[in-house]
């Protein structure tokens, strides 16, 4: 018996975030303006979206034993999530290294860590979950063996797949094929069907030839563009929140967490996707991934879906 529930299956990192004018050059040592430390990974960031949208959610991976595995199991808590299924080992726990420049942007360096632990064994022992979940949203920052060995079971247990496949890597087709609704940037989205896609015209043109790769439904996101989503039938462009852009780390897991809680409610994708794209807008006017994410009652004032 399926439940309103959501697992998560992925990354945890342990991030330090540089605010800084601009990056430095090669052979400069630059100062930044301020330096911020939160919990991250898209695994971690996309389970505690969900949760604080009031969603049960689990979150399957690793961290480390030392003290950024701490600092994140304890936040993931206190933001609700299920961390039962995250299992402490002997490598050091993910970390990455986020430059954010005064326009918004970001630049990003991520050492692996405890996630690239993660292992088949992991996923059987976890089966009972991928029994009782509705949804189940998975990325590429694990082994993509493992990731794909995921999508084979969630399948079997008639779990509807979300695949955020960032960062690109070559997934079999039949993986790909398993997938529900992959949800792919411009750069990824690229790199899956072959052709530049860099805004709205070039992500309508080429969005046929991925969608034919999966299951039912592509997502495009488009930063400032806002984000396209394709079913086969309908093009949909819908425009991203209006705001003033601080530091956009963890937008796309903000967007991709709020999307499923959605769909999990029964929304259709055009309101599922109007509610991602406003939490998104309210994440990237914070500093950090988690702490910036909105809660159900910072979107229900002003949010109708």
């Amino acid at each position: 018996m399926k439940e309103k529930m959501i697992t998560v299956i992925g990354s945890l990192n342990f991030d330090l975030i540089f605010k800084q004018k601009r990056l430095a050059v090669k052979g400069e040592t630059y100062p930044a303006d301020s330096m911020t430390t939160a919990g991250g990974g898209k695994g971690a960031n996309q389970a505690v979206q969900c949760a604080k949208l009031g969603v049960a959610t689990y979150l399957v991976g690793a961290v480390g034993r030392d003290v950024f595995g701490d600092y994140l199991l304890d936040g993931l808590t206190q933001y609700g999530v299920n961390t039962d299924y995250v299992k402490r080992v002997d490598e050091t726990t993910g970390v990455g290294v986020v430059q954010a420049l005064q326009d918004g942007t970001i630049s990003a360096t991520i050492a692996k860590g405890a996630n690239d632990t993660v292992t088949r064994s992991q996923i059987d022992e976890v089966e009972p979950l991928l029994v009782k979940s509705s949804i189940v949203i998975l990325q590429l920052e694990t082994p993509v063996s493992v990731v794909e060995y995921a999508i084979r079971k969630a399948h079997e247990h008639g779990c509807y797949i979300i695949l955020n496949a960032a960062p690109a890597l070559e997934l079999s087709p039949e993986a790909l094929e398993k997938v529900n609704c992959l949800v792919v940037n411009e750069p990824e989205a690229s790199f899956y069907c072959g052709a530049a896609i860099h805004d709205l015209d070039s992500a309508k043109e080429h969005c046929t030839k991925l969608l034919e790769q999966i299951g039912d439904l592509l997502i495009i996101t488009l930063g400032r563009g806002g984000s396209l989503l394709y079913d086969g039938i309908h093009k949909l462009h819908v425009q991203a929140a209006e705001v003033e852009a601080i530091e956009t780390t963890g937008a796309g897991d903000s967007y991709i967490g709020a999307f499923a809680c959605k769909l999990l409610e029964g929304k259709s994708m055009a309101e599922a996707a109007a509610f991602a794209s406003k939490a998104a807008g309210v994440t990237v006017t914070k500093i950090g991934a988690q702490p910036g994410m909105p809660t159900a009652v910072e979107l229900q004032a002003d949010c109708s879906v």
